[in-house]
């Protein structure tokens, strides 16, 4: 029997019209996630993230990259959209290639940026539980495994990451 455009039929292959198609299969390349450390005379900006990967652990402000988007477009969206804040002096860090919360798989990039005005507003409140400056003696835990790639960082030249 043909299909209604008539084609068929062939021995083995589904009727793409009757037959339902199957479940999308999981993603099979990384995302490419964007994170910033953002600096405040001695205190760096930290939230503790709700409802996905890594919830309960604290983190920097950050995201998906975009499709077309410079980083520096994304770290200036992403600091819009969940806190509020300005930023200036927007400085590579390190890349790194993450599997620790699998079946998730991204590819990282650290960034460090200087405040430049604002002051930090919870605005995606399903995401985060609020915002706080945090002094290197003081830091919450658990760290968010991005969070703490990007202090590792800073102690060491470390540009590239597995983890």
């Amino acid at each position: 029997m043909r299909d209604k455009y008539g084609y068929g039929p062939f021995p083995g292959v589904k009727n793409r019209i009757t037959d339902p198609a199957p479940p999308p299969s999981p993603r099979k390349s990384p995302l490419v996630g964007v994170g910033v450390m953002v600096v405040k005379g001695s205190k760096i900006l930290l939230g503790k993230r709700k409802g996905a990967h890594g919830a309960g652990e604290y983190a920097f402000p950050g995201g998906h990259l975009e499709h077309m988007e410079s980083a520096e477009d994304c770290i200036r969206r992403e600091l819009a959209e969940e806190c509020g804040i300005e930023v200036c002096n927007i400085r590579f860090q390190y890349c790194a290639n993450v599997r620790k919360y699998a079946p998730r798989h991204y590819v990282h990039l650290g960034f460090t940026a200087d405040w430049k005005s604002g002051e930090p507003q919870t605005l995606e409140p399903d995401k985060c539980e609020g915002w706080a400056w945090y002094g290197e003696l003081e830091l919450p835990q658990p760290l968010f495994e991005f969070a703490r790639m990007g202090l590792d960082s800073m102690t060491g030249l470390r540009p590239f990451q597995e983890r």
